[in-house]
């Protein structure tokens, strides 16, 4: 079987880099899964979180925050705007944050915040 080579990148910084049997990603038109092999493709990413099924078997969740997705050649690119790693967000403040954004009626802010503690817990 064909290696998937993913590599995630923020605007601030390289987030994840690595081989996976699997991505899952949310864009404009819709959720896409991604293995080896896949057709190329070109799209834009919705806030949400990104499955990553690593070759070892484990799972990293990636709260990210626009951008792009491309693949050719067996070669994952996503380009975020924003992306935590699931284990680096504060839940408590990302409960804050979600709270702040429903009373303020910030509907960009509040689906930021859903996206980080659906990371974090693990859910899409």
């Amino acid at each position: 079987m064909a290696d998937l080579h993913v590599e995630l990148v923020a605007a601030d910084r390289n987030v994840w880099s690595g081989e996976a049997t699997m991505v899952v990603a949310r864009t404009m038109s819709g959720d896409i899964g991604i293995m080896a092999n896949h057709e190329p493709l070109l799209g834009v990413l919705r806030s949400g979180p990104v499955t990553i099924r690593t070759n070892d078997g484990g799972t990293v969740i990636v709260a990210v925050h626009g951008g792009f997705i491309s693949f050719a050649d067996n070669k994952l690119s996503i380009l975020a705007e924003i992306a935590e790693l699931a284990d680096e967000i504060d839940v408590d403040r990302a409960e804050r944050a979600l709270q702040a954004a429903k009373s303020e009626a910030d509907a960009g802010a509040e689906r930021r915040a859903e996206v980080r503690l659906a990371a974090a817990a693990g859910t899409h």
